[in-house]
């Protein structure tokens, strides 16, 4: 079993059946999950996208400047930690949301000591606002995290239940890796997470597990050591 986790979540998951925003039924339902691993005193980070709300991406291709459009991306992702913590406080779990933007009224400034010691304590820790930098993505942001607080490995929970040679919504013929090099899925242009991501988890040595989250009880398995998804390791 894994003792820490840093557990990447998209922000798109978070919408459900919507076309934007925020389903209480898919926050539930991912803090009970979280709530079977936090029992097992498994201690659990969290990076959460912010595709639902807004992508730095989007202002660019309407013509506004890249670094403001990902900076109130970085905001979008600290809704959705709020909500997340909310969900997560509701089934009794202590939470410490920790913002790599200044925000004191909301969350803690990021502090990677302070960070790990909530951690030991049994704390949820969610990290919003990404890198707190522009032309950063939320992977980008799991990955420096998972690094600095040492997790054992980062679980990428997706709404597909791992790495396929073709995405499997489209092509019916796509396979399944149950077990990839990070070579392996360079060489074959798999996106498991963006370049800078993906980079630093190999150079770090720290494997990613792609499995699909919104199946109940997936992420204890995972945590378990059970065959979920797909292993990214060196």
């Amino acid at each position: 079993m894994y003792k820490r986790v840093l557990l990447k979540l998209s922000g798109e998951s978070l919408m459900g059946d919507q076309q934007f925003g925020i389903d209480n039924k898919v926050l539930d339902a991912y803090a009970a999950d979280i709530k079977t691993i936090c029992d097992k005193s498994v201690q659990v980070a969290i990076v959460i996208g912010g595709g639902n709300i807004f992508r730095g991406v989007q202002a660019e291709d309407g013509g506004m400047d890249r670094t403001q459009g990902d900076y109130m991306g970085m905001l979008a992702t600290v809704i959705n930690s709020m909500a997340l913590q909310a969900a997560l406080e509701k089934f009794g779990i202590t939470t410490r949301l920790q913002s790599a933007i200044e925000m004191k009224q909301i969350a803690e400034p990021f502090i990677k000591r302070r960070a790990v010691r909530h951690l030991e304590k049994g704390r949820v820790v969610i990290f919003g606002a990404g890198t707190g930098n522009p032309y950063f993505t939320t992977d980008s942001a799991g990955a420096l995290r998972a690094i600095e607080i040492e997790a054992d490995v980062i679980l990428k929970g997706t709404r597909v239940d791992g790495i396929y040679t073709s995405d499997p919504e489209k092509d019916k013929t796509a396979k399944k890796y149950t077990e990839l090099t990070y070579d392996l899925a360079y060489e074959k242009g798999l996106k498991v997470m963006d370049m800078t991501a993906f980079t630093l988890c190999k150079e770090n040595n720290i494997p990613i597990i792609v499995f699909d989250m919104n199946t109940s009880g997936n992420l204890l398995k995972v945590v378990q050591g059970e065959k979920i998804g797909t292993l990214v390791t060196a």
